[in-house]
């Protein structure tokens, strides 16, 4: 959709300057970049705040200052721990080799991982191993964070660097459940690093080898990997705050078991550009990017698999999809999201499809929440865009067999106005050229008459008949729907106006299923 980019709009800069300088300001972190994007990836309005390496107020653990540091501000080349972003490359992973043929999603991850097991936390394990042979989680569940798992922040933040041989003996001493598998949402690192595994075993290649081998280089992601050594672009360090203001260093760790579940260090431009080729799907395959994955694999990634209840104001839907989080809602349309927090890193990444741009923001202390000031910002740009660009999910266009009935049925209504044999006779040939068989059965035809009769409703000026399209909402125009097999429009009556809805059949040819009229 065309929308007017937000480079040269004063309204981002100010929204920008009023949500994230504070922040900096505040002592919420050293530094931070935050990054508006297109449909395209292209970055339209950057900003960097405070530093990647404060001058000042540092400590080691051990609680004595270190010397003071040359900093710099953050930009789209500062490389950050993007935390659990990094979770829809894994799950973009996973669906490669589904699509491959390699694996499939309802499959046990005991496939894959067989010394996976779960026991009862409440008895011993050893006497409780077999109890719950058969509720083994499936790969879907796991991308669906509805694997049985209990939510493990900060434990698995911690554990990235584990070697596989570690990992093993974890998994084989048997893992507590949380919940049935596939019955509730619950947020699980532990089940994306089981899924590192299942790609590594379905690759036959280490989980990295895989992803970057077959999604960051064919995508052109040079910036973007699983280790901050090596670099020759700027990696920006990670810091703890203390009770007393100080600031610690934290360490980077990785890579290793549990790189699946957070892993990936990028820079603002490279996130910009897999966010904006994952949301270029949600356009269709003709406003897909090219790319490793299929638009439809890209789309799954961003639907709602497992709900989340209690979502927030103005969001009718909420939900997790595949390494991603989903809002659909009446005022902002599609918006899709991941937030992440490690040692010393905050990160998100957050866009609207049908506004066709996107956030994505970095900040340099643990576990900072740059969320907030993304969501925000997300939200008044979609409003700023206003109606009819940014707001609502763009409706499909009807079929024109949907457009022809409700020309039909337009008519129709009319011959169900008029009096006489002549006038009968063509409802009733009419009735049965274009209505389904259960219309009838579902309210009589002489009932519909009388309905029609009793709203007091005018004769059409043959507008809608005519092939004319006015604005929608008008007397005779088609009003937008969210599906292409249902229409709308308004007629007169002798004291306002009524409403026609109008659903067809999923048949060929097709038919009217349901014909609905009342005062509007």
């Amino acid at each position: 959709m065309s929308r007017t980019p937000f480079s040269d709009d004063p309204f981002v800069r100010d929204a920008v300057e009023e949500l994230f300088a504070p922040r900096v300001r505040d002592g919420v972190a050293p530094g931070s970049i935050v990054a508006v994007f297109g449909p395209d990836g292209a970055i339209e309005y950057a900003r960097g705040f405070g530093v990647d390496r404060p001058a000042s107020g540092i400590r080691t653990d051990a609680g004595a200052h270190v010397g003071a540091r040359s900093g710099a501000v953050p930009d789209l080349d500062t490389a950050f721990r993007i935390a659990s972003c990094s979770k829809s490359f894994t799950a973009a992973a996973v669906l490669l080799l589904r699509d491959r043929g390699a694996l499939g999603l309802d499959e046990p991850i005991t496939d894959f991982v067989p010394e996976f097991h779960f026991i009862d936390a409440d008895a011993d394990a050893d006497a409780d191993a077999d109890a719950d042979a058969g509720q083994v989680a499936t790969l879907r569940q796991l991308l669906s964070m509805s694997g049985g798992l209990s939510t493990d922040d900060p434990w698995a933040d911690r554990q990235e660097s584990l070697s596989d041989e570690a990992f093993r003996a974890v998994i084989a001493a048997g893992t507590p459940r949380d919940s049935i598998p596939g019955t509730r949402f619950e947020y699980s690192n532990y089940g994306f690093a089981l899924l590192g595994r299942a790609i590594a075993r379905a690759s036959g290649r280490p989980f990295i080898e895989f992803v970057t081998a077959e999604m960051l280089e064919p995508l052109g992601l040079t910036a973007t990997g699983y280790t901050a050594t090596g670099r020759a672009d700027r990696v920006a360090p990670g810091w703890r705050r203390d009770h007393e203001g100080g600031l610690h260093e934290q360490p980077f760790s990785g890579p290793g078991a549990f790189s699946p579940i957070g892993g990936v260090v990028t820079t603002a431009r490279e996130l910009a550009r897999w966010a904006a080729w994952l949301a270029s799907a949600l356009g269709g395959d003709a406003a897909a990017r090219p790319g490793p994955l299929s638009p439809a694999s890209r789309r799954e990634l961003q639907q709602v698999q497992r709900t989340i209840p209690f979502p927030r104001a103005g969001v009718d839907e909420s939900g997790y999809g595949f390494g991603l989080f989903v809002e659909k809602g009446p005022d902002s349309g599609h918006t899709v999201s991941h937030s992440g927090g490690y040692p010393g890193f905050s990160a998100h990444m957050r866009w609207n499809a049908p506004a066709g741009f996107g956030v994505v923001a970095f900040e340099n202390q643990s576990y900072a929440g740059v969320s907030v000031p993304v969501t925000a910002l997300v939200d008044a740009l979609v409003r700023h865009v206003g109606p009819g660009e940014a707001q609502g999910t763009p409706h499909p266009a009807p079929w024109p067999a949907t457009v022809e009935l409700a020309r039909a049925a337009d008519r129709l209504i009319d011959l169900w106005l008029a009096e006489g044999d002549e006038a009968d006779a063509s409802a009733e040939a009419l009735a049965a050229e274009i209505l389904s068989a259960n219309v009838a059965l579902d309210v009589p035809y002489a009932e519909r008459r009388a309905i029609v009769r009793g709203l007091g409703l005018l004769p059409s000026d043959g507008l809608l008949r005519s092939g004319g399209r006015p604005t929608s909402g008008e007397e005779g125009g088609l009003e937008a729907s969210v599906s292409p097999a249902r229409v709308s429009w308004l007629r007169r009556t002798d004291a306002g106006r009524v409403r026609v809805q109008l659903l067809a059949t999923p048949t060929t040819p097709t038919r009217i299923q349901a014909l609905r009229i009342s005062r509007e």
